[in-house]
């Protein structure tokens, strides 16, 4: 009997891209997988003919082959491919799909590998929120952790001292159990020990057989000067404690930085704004700005017009994990009275008629320059 086209069996075009064939391969593998159709022999063709199909278009060099010779471009890899090679990606599509994994046995053998008991902890995230004050000269905090740890007990065995978890008898104590199905060698998680392979017939009275109990941990972690919001700080062997003698998890503090009332922060650099009157500008000043560090005298030369920024090197933020600072950025806002004095007013009103005089002055001049060109 002659085999039917590949590109025909997985209902997909000769251009078909390689999600598309492996949509079309995981849409039929759904429809006649033996699980969904106990006894159904034709069902049963189809899925093996999905997979070799797959198989061969799956693989860019095969699929080559067949485009340009058919099925005798591939007919003597094809064996292997439907064997072996090709079913590393079947297995892992069937696996997503149907919850088990080395379908067509080969791997591991009948009895497979026996799977280890104990697991790492869970990594923990604890989110610290900080002043930008303490982010520039670095802290110590102190935390409060919740988190599982091993059972002082049982010793995180989670059986009942002066006994020991016993191989399960249902998988052998490899946690997987399997059978035949048609021509499938199907493996799945052993119900009676969850995989484990393990089953504990005395119970610790302490952790109830989990091996882990919860605790709250206090610790101390140093917070580097520069830190800013979204570092991350790894404490090795932090996290909850593993299962069966497994290691620890770590436990990753997230940093957190308040906004300031005064200072934006960009990187290492700092930006703030600070008010001048119009006597200052004009005429020049020395005024004073309040940094992370104290306050810091600052010249503004005469003339200085609102939005003007100038730069105070070395007093932004430290260089996270280098050397130095960032620098203050200080831009200069004119300040608007709200009241005036009796002096202040006649002292404004007489500056107005004297702006006035200055402007019609120069507005004669211009005529002169125009019609003497």
């Amino acid at each position: 009997m002659s085999k039917r086209d590949y590109y025909e069996v997985l209902e997909v075009k000769r251009s078909a891209t390689e999600q598309e064939i492996k949509s079309a391969y995981r849409r039929l593998a759904v429809k006649y997988h033996p699980d969904k159709n106990p006894g159904d022999k034709e069902a049963e063709e189809k899925f093996k003919e999905a997979a070799e199909a797959y198989s061969v278009l799956s693989d860019t060099e095969q699929r080559a082959r067949y485009d340009r010779f058919g099925h005798a471009g591939v007919s003597s890899s094809a064996g292997a491919s439907w064997g072996a090679q090709g079913f590393g990606g079947i297995e892992d599509i069937l696996s997503d799909l149907f919850g088990f994994g080395d379908v067509f046995g080969g791997r591991t053998g009948t009895g497979g590998a026996r799977r280890s008991a104990a697991q790492r902890g869970a990594d923990l995230r604890y989110d610290l929120e900080i002043t930008l004050e303490e982010a520039a000269q670095g802290q110590t905090a102190q935390l409060r952790i919740p988190r599982l740890e091993a059972c002082e007990t049982c010793n995180g065995t989670g059986a009942k001292p002066g006994t020991q978890p016993e191989a399960c008898a249902t998988c052998g104590g490899v946690g997987q159990v399997r059978y035949q199905q048609g021509f499938f060698s199907v493996a799945r998680t052993c119900g009676a020990c969850r995989g484990t392979g393990r089953v504990i017939k005395n119970p610790c009275g302490d952790c109830r057989g989990a091996g882990r109990v919860e605790r709250e941990k206090q610790m101390e972690v140093k917070i580097p000067a520069g830190v800013e919001t979204g570092s991350r700080l790894r404490l090795v062997g932090e996290g909850e404690g593993g299962t069966q003698g497994g290691p620890a998890g770590d436990l990753y503090v997230v940093i957190h930085v308040k906004e300031h009332e005064r200072f934006e922060r960009q990187g290492s650099n700092l930006y703030t704004s600070v008010p001048v009157t119009f006597a200052q500008a004009a005429l020049g000043a020395e005024i004073t700005v309040e940094t992370l560090a104290g306050q810091q005298s600052l010249k503004i030369p005469a003339g200085t017009q609102t939005g003007t920024v100038f730069r105070l090197k070395g007093h932004g933020m430290p260089v996270l994990g280098g050397r130095g600072h960032g620098d203050l950025f200080v831009s200069v806002t004119l300040r608007t009275p709200t009241t005036l004095t009796r002096e202040q007013r006649r002292l404004l009103e007489e500056l107005a008629r004297i702006e006035d005089r200055d402007l019609e002055d120069k507005g004669l001049l211009d005529k002169v320059r125009d019609i003497f060109g």
